[in-house]
């Protein structure tokens, strides 16, 4: 045989152990939008705070976002780092807890997201979640969304 009709062969030979069954390499393919709903933004430790719920298909995840409470001052210097105690918690209401996460997170003047809350909740159930941040001498006030799981 010539190189070429060795080539072929190889080829064809690959084409055959590559070929998938047509119903093998069906693919289905389900789109499952996320939905994320915010409550309203509230000021703790002199920094816009808010609460957001995820939620795709029967499954939600919370997250608490901290932020600069407005534009810095034309010529001001940038902000020093802050420690911030923060606490996210959820649940369902009337029902389970979807848990909680208490800690610390350092903010300077970028956006920050505090997660690690959520789960899978029966369809037509309605969640709640509250989000607070505390740091020094600031108390902390809490902001809260609640929000309906359709599915």
């Amino acid at each position: 045989m010539n190189r070429l009709t060795l080539l072929a062969a190889g080829v064809a030979g690959a084409a055959t152990l590559l070929a998938v069954p047509a119903e093998a390499g069906a693919v289905t393919a389900t789109t499952t939008t996320t939905t994320v709903t915010c409550g309203a933004s509230g000021l703790q430790s002199g920094l816009s705070t808010k609460v957001c719920a995820e939620v795709t298909g029967d499954g939600v995840q919370f997250y608490g976002q901290i932020g600069l409470a407005g534009p810095p001052s034309p010529g001001s210097p940038q902000p020093q780092p802050r420690e911030l105690l923060t606490g996210l918690s959820g649940e369902v209401v009337g029902g389970a807890s979807l848990g909680s996460v208490n800690g610390r997170t350092v903010f300077t003047a970028s956006t920050v997201q505090v997660r690690g809350v959520g789960g899978t909740v029966p369809c037509g159930s309605t969640v709640h979640a509250s989000f607070s941040v505390a740091g020094y001498p600031w108390n902390p006030a809490p902001v809260t969304v609640d929000v309906v799981v359709a599915c």
